[in-house]
């Protein structure tokens, strides 16, 4: 179905209006909307990682209404199930979760839709989506042709992908093949976990644990509007991190790749005393310091003040930049 001037869903709450908005269903569906559609194209979820810095998109938004799921294959524990790009991605845990499936728990209530999750690689308390990715069913609208890539093709590295690439932004994400286990295997690896009983907790358990955490630390977009972590916990090389820990000796830090260390981004702005500041209706999350929020009215111009502040006071207090995680249009 193809509209005009109509509002896009973003879970900030700012106003933004779509020029041409084209839901599908199918890649017949896109297929044929795609002809003669007015660039540039924006290809979205349900707006939880987006901020629109205009208040009207000239040109055309995709959205893909697939919420279809099931079971596509068994070979002993292991399951592969594909899931449309649609699906709210909290409801394809969820019904990981009914089913018995291992793999997608630890990513409980993470807003968004299916398709955006393979694009975003999101992940918390241990666990990315990445893990669980088998391949990626995505249309590449340039060549117009339906495309399978495994996840190695996928390019998937931390909150990256090929997708977020200026060359991946041609794949428009159809559905998402993930490899899940029927073999009891929980992640407890995260300290927020520590008190969850391994020998006896169920999948429902950890649902209901990361899920409280969340609730706990997080706006719900539907009482505060957000788009979740706004920035990125940034990675630094192991001699930035060891003379960071000199003087900062309680400095949250993770190990990644290659040697490096990721540091806490809401540990710093914490500790650059900006939790619950504000730059107009534009505020720093009293409860978590990562997220930026819509105090209400706030305008996209507050919400880019408010984060370059942010950026400006932790690189001069910590000498590392943050980097936005969320998608600027």
């Amino acid at each position: 179905m193809v509209y005009n001037d109509i509002k896009i869903s973003n879970t900030f709450s700012l106003e933004a209006v779509a020029a041409t908005y084209v839901e599908y269903g199918s890649v017949d569906e896109l297929r044929r909307d795609l002809t003669g559609a007015e660039k540039p194209f924006l290809h979205i979820g349900s707006g939880s990682n987006l901020l629109f810095t205009t208040p009207r998109f000239e040109g055309t938004v995709f959205h893909n209404s697939d919420c279809s799921v099931s079971v596509i294959a068994q070979d002993g524990a292991r399951v592969l199930v594909r899931a449309g790009g649609g699906l709210k991605w909290d409801r394809f845990v969820q019904w990981c979760v009914e089913k018995g499936y291992y793999g997608a728990e630890n990513l409980s209530l993470i807003p968004g839709e299916v398709g955006a999750a393979a694009v975003q690689n999101i992940g918390a308390y241990g666990a990315e989506v990445k893990d669980i990715i088998e391949r990626v069913e995505a249309y590449d609208i340039i060549d117009g042709v339906e495309v399978s890539l495994v996840r190695d093709e996928c390019n998937y590295g931390y909150r990256s992908s090929l997708f977020k690439s200026d060359a991946g932004r041609r794949f428009f994400v159809i559905a998402v093949v993930f490899s899940l286990s029927r073999q009891r295997r929980l992640n407890l690896s995260y300290g927020a976990l520590k008190d969850i009983d391994a020998r006896s907790a169920t999948l429902q358990d950890v649902r209901d644990a990361i899920i409280a955490i969340r609730r706990e630390k997080l706006p719900d977009p539907g009482d505060i509007g957000s788009a979740g972590s706004f920035f990125m916990n940034p990675v630094v090389p192991a001699a930035q991190y060891e003379a960071l820990a000199a003087q900062y000796p309680d400095m949250p830090h993770y190990p990644a790749a290659d040697g490096a260390v990721k540091l806490s981004a809401g540990w710093m702005i914490d500790r650059c005393g900006l939790k619950g500041c504000r730059h107009g209706n534009a505020g720093v999350y009293s409860k978590q310091a990562l997220v930026l929020v819509n105090l209400g009215g706030a305008t996209a111009k507050e919400v880019i003040a408010l984060a370059g502040e942010v950026i400006r006071k932790v690189e001069e207090k910590f000498g590392v930049t943050l980097r936005p995680e969320v998608q600027i249009v």
